[in-house]
């Protein structure tokens, strides 16, 4: 599903137009994107929990060259699925 998809069935489901779905969508992927750059976990009940990661600096090897090259350290962004989310997903694969 792709973004326009989710807000014309966002608009669809709650009698707005597109653009005021559109600005709902945006409002809440902004504070989850504001929260987890503060390194704030992110957690929706029934569905799931965004949490930053940090990941520690190490060697790797360029595929091409064979050459070692230096990863730096970054932080990540992982995501848990929730068990009610788990739950949905494993009956309607068992449907098929």
């Amino acid at each position: 599903m792709t973004k326009a998809e989710m807000i014309s069935t966002i608009a669809e489901k709650n009698e707005l137009t597109k653009a005021q779905a559109e600005r709902v969508f945006n409002s809440v992927f902004d504070m989850f994107t504001s929260e987890l750059a503060k390194g704030n976990d992110v957690a929706i009940s029934g569905f799931g929990s965004f949490k930053v990661t940090k990941r520690a600096a190490r060697d790797g090897r360029n595929p091409q060259t064979g050459e070692t090259i230096h990863i730096a350290a970054r932080k990540a962004v992982a995501f848990k699925a929730g068990k009610a989310l788990k739950d949905v997903v494993n009956k309607l694969i068992i449907k098929y």
